[in-house]
């Protein structure tokens, strides 16, 4: 019987012992309380606490978190209520701030969000609110990051979510959009006009082009065969006349030459014949061809 009750009491040490074993995750922190007052914090790894003794008070995630506020309204300079939600990015820099610094931290972050939203946009107009954006979440972060300091918090980003103003206001506002985006339809598609008829003009200015270089290049080449056939002509008869002279011609054949060139002179086409000194008379010409023309058909 004294077995048993050795064995047990060994048995319900070591349930004990086990259960104030404890692991803290990573990212995370225990707050530990001794007798009712804070004893220490523990960071990630294995710790064990005296049982009955020590108590672990709060676990603690040391990651980035988000919060996303409910919209809250607020009212501009100019007198306009309109709805604001906000979406803060805070981190918990401290487990013992946090866990005594203020009862419940969460909605204290939200009441102090939505206090100083109201204090900034009741010093701006409703078009500088809808076009300040990073001033805004700016301003804020900076008065939420002092705040919750003491707290043991850091807020490291503030987002206006969305921005709601009245009803009659955001009809106003969808249709100037709608009115902004007609005009830029009717500039796209005025635009789209004037690059097509550019674009055609282009294609009638290269289509002149090309045939003006056609017909200029036509006539190069008619003006160029027309040179050739020239430089044929003098080039046959300059071999013709190297021919005559290296054949040594008599005064009747030279004579005889003339007389052709005064009959293609004199065929009728010209109004006045002008006579070259050197023919003296026709008869003697006539005279010169006859014997000409015997002395080839004895030959």
């Amino acid at each position: 019987m004294e077995i048993y009750a050795v064995i047990g009491f060994i048995v319900l040490v070591l349930l004990i012992v086990v259960a104030n074993i404890k692991i803290v995750p990573q990212a995370h922190a225990f707050v530990i309380e001794r007798f009712g007052a804070y004893y220490a914090t523990w960071s990630t790894g294995l710790h064990v606490k005296i049982p009955f003794i020590d108590k672990i008070s709060k676990k603690i995630s040391l990651k980035e978190q988000v919060v996303d506020f409910p919209p809250q309204p607020v009212i501009t300079k100019d007198n306009v209520t309109m709805q604001i939600d906000t979406v803060v990015y805070f981190q918990i820099t401290d487990a013992k701030l946090y866990t005594y610094g203020v009862e419940r931290p969460i909605s204290a972050i939200e009441n102090l969000t939505a206090t100083t939203l109201r204090n900034i946009i009741g010093e701006l107009e409703l078009d500088h609110t809808l076009t300040s954006r990073d001033v805004i979440n700016s301003k804020i972060r900076v008065i939420l990051d002092e705040a919750t300091d003491a707290w043991g918090i850091k807020v490291n980003r503030v987002e206006l979510k969305n921005i709601l103003p009245p009803r009659e206001i955001q009809e106003a506002m969808e249709k100037q959009m709608k009115a902004e985006r007609e005009r830029r339809a009717r500039i796209l598609d005025a635009e789209g006009e004037k690059r097509s008829e550019i674009l055609v003009a282009e294609g009638h200015k290269e289509a002149a082009i090309l045939k003006a270089d056609a017909v200029k290049e036509t006539k190069i080449r008619e003006a160029q065969g027309e040179a050739e056939a020239i430089l044929a002509v003098q080039t046959a008869y300059a071999d013709a006349l190297k021919l005559l002279n290296e054949a040594n011609p008599n005064d009747k054949v030279i004579a005889l030459k003339s007389l052709e060139a005064f009959g293609k002179a004199a065929d009728g086409k010209a109004t006045k014949i002008i006579i070259p000194s050197e023919i003296q008379s026709l008869a003697g010409l006539a005279a010169s061809i006859k014997e000409l023309v015997i002395t080839d058909d004895k030959q």
